[in-house]
């Protein structure tokens, strides 16, 4: 009789901080495996923390409270499945990231993290010890590996826990997302599998947190790499996988297998997740955001619309004299066509009063950057206001460009609490608008069709904070400067980079010279949806104030 061994992968949404929430969470997973007769109910790593829990772990009434957490769960779940769970575990006066295999009744094993990140939105080497390099642990007869997330990308730790009798490999991972990881994960994997000969599992959480979206995307391969099991992208899952053990040892049988989306998919679902997810976690049901006519906003509307339901999000225009009559009728079609509430704020009788109250300290003075700058942090005064009223909060709307170049107002149109574009280029946001009008799925809350209008995404970009503004007045056209952007951010390049690929070199200056004058804006801006692997905040950490500019000594 074939040996047969069934795990089942608990693919769910932690949140930081909530032990009894994530503990309940755990329970309810081991629950459907004892069901199914599960040998293992498996949960990601730092689950009962949630993850990344940053500097919260280090506290130790914190990491005492989550051990207890874990004890008391094991002793829940005695009758039944072992439960595998990942969270902090303390020796002497070292902390690791740990992987706790419960069983009877207690924790049974304990696996310790080797390979700590310490580089884009990880910061693990300062918070955590390296733990040895420890051999597998036993479920009954069978023998299993657990690598934890980093440790997977190295060959050493898989290769000795399959030298001292591992038979299959679980890796627990808080793998967040940007565009492609899932290939980069899938390639590191399939090397762990060449190199040991075993059937490997790879399990992510899923679910927003800060700017990070973790985005699930489990699979199960067998020996020589091939996919034996491939679990959604974004959604919650509780699968059993059974894995059956023959004269060449285990192979993973082959289950489910859902196909998983093209990057701008994948990067709307980010998105939407990302901001519902912030939005639960962080007690609101609602939100509000100035929508200006323009395509920044009119996206944001649409991912919250998405992400809430139409009826949790408020739009809210707020003209002044330079606001275009087509603008005013965008803006009121977006609202109308995605369902949403939408309100019409002049904004013209408190810029008069504000105006006159300074006019004394500007007498003599010309008109400048100043006025245009009092427009949008009237609207964000306005927009703070109705949010502290109505228990909505703002969103800001402004791009990875805009953010990137600081063509943003502090204190006006980057007021707000979350921004779901923050790292998404203008160009990229207009073939998001064009993609979401064309596509719908079952997740999304707002109707399907063409809730942008054309006319929102074809008109030239305009602040309208001065009569016939715009945004190419102050800025290159968004193909060359996203152009520009995505060598000098995302390829860490040079000007002599810029130039090479075709850009002039006056305009690379420029945008280089941009970029690190608003390092100060984006220390204080909302954070926003990671997409990329040089998102601002953790991904890319610059100096607020630096001299240094490329070509110039």
């Amino acid at each position: 009789m074939t040996d047969r061994f069934r795990l089942t992968l608990a693919q769910l949404n932690p949140t930081v901080g909530d032990l009894d929430g994530n503990a309940a969470l755990a329970r309810e997973a081991w629950e459907a495996g004892r069901a199914a007769g599960a040998d293992l109910v498996a949960l990601p790593e730092m689950f009962v923390t949630g993850y990344n829990a940053q500097d919260l772990v280090m506290k130790p009434a914190f990491h005492t409270a989550a051990i207890e957490t874990v004890r008391a769960l094991a002793a829940d779940c005695a009758d039944g499945p072992a439960l595998a769970i990942g969270g902090p575990w303390v020796e002497g006066t070292e902390l690791y990231n740990a992987y706790f295999i419960c069983r009877g009744g207690r924790i049974q094993s304990t696996v310790l993290k080797h390979h700590l990140p310490n580089s884009a939105v990880f910061d693990e080497v300062r918070i955590f010890d390296s733990g040895p390099i420890g051999g597998p642990y036993s479920v009954g007869n069978t023998r299993i590996g657990s690598p934890i997330c980093e440790d997977a990308w190295f060959e050493d730790v898989a290769e000795t826990q399959a030298e001292t009798g591992a038979e299959f490999l679980l890796v627990p991972n808080g793998s967040p997302y940007h565009r492609d990881k899932f290939e980069l994960r899938l390639n590191h994997m399939v090397a762990r599998v060449v190199e040991t000969g075993l059937p490997l599992v790879y399990l992510n959480m899923a679910g927003g947190q800060d700017d990070q979206v973790f985005d699930g995307g489990s699979f199960v391969l067998n020996p020589g790499g091939e996919m034996a099991v491939q679990l959604p992208l974004f959604d919650e899952v509780i699968e059993h996988v059974d894995l059956e053990r023959g004269p060449e040892g285990w192979r993973a049988v082959p289950g489910r297998f859902d196909r998983h989306p093209d990057p701008m998919e994948q990067d709307y679902r980010a998105m939407v997740v990302g901001l519902r997810d912030y939005l639960r976690k962080a007690g609101f049901g609602k939100v509000l955001l100035g929508l200006s006519g323009g395509v920044d906003s009119a996206l944001v509307a649409t991912i919250a619309a998405d992400a809430l339901g139409p009826q949790n999000v408020r739009c809210v225009m707020l003209p002044s004299e330079f606001t275009s009559e087509h603008s005013l009728e965008d803006a009121q079609a977006v609202a109308e066509r995605l369902g949403c509430h939408y309100d019409h704020v002049p904004i013209g009788p408190g810029r008069d009063a504000i105006t006159a109250t300074l006019a004394p300290l500007f007498r003599g003075r010309n008109e400048d950057l100043t006025e245009e700058n009092l427009q949008s942090r009237l609207r964000g005064l306005l927009l703070m206001a109705m949010s502290n009223k109505f228990g909505e909060m703002l969103l800001t709307t402004g791009n990875k460009s805009e953010v990137a170049v600081g063509y943003a107002t502090i204190y006006g149109d980057m007021a707000g609490g979350y921004n779901p574009i923050k790292d998404m280029y203008k160009t990229r946001v207009f073939a998001c608008c064009r993609w979401r009008n064309a596509n719908h799925r079952p997740w999304m809350q707002a109707p399907a069709g063409e809730v942008i209008p054309d006319r929102v995404i074809s008109k030239p970009p305009s602040a309208e904070l001065r009569a016939d503004q715009k945004d190419s007045d102050s800025l290159p056209d968004y193909p060359v400067l996203d152009g520009i952007l995505e060598i000098l951010i995302e390829r860490d390049g040079s000007i002599e980079d810029c130039v090479a690929a075709g850009y002039a070199r006056e305009d690379a200056a420029r945008v280089e010279h941009l970029i690190y004058v608003s390092e100060y804006k984006r220390f204080q801006s909302a954070p926003g949806t990671r997409l990329t692997a040089k998102a601002f905040w953790l991904d890319r950490r610059y100096p607020i104030v630096n001299r240094w500019r490329d070509g110039r000594r």
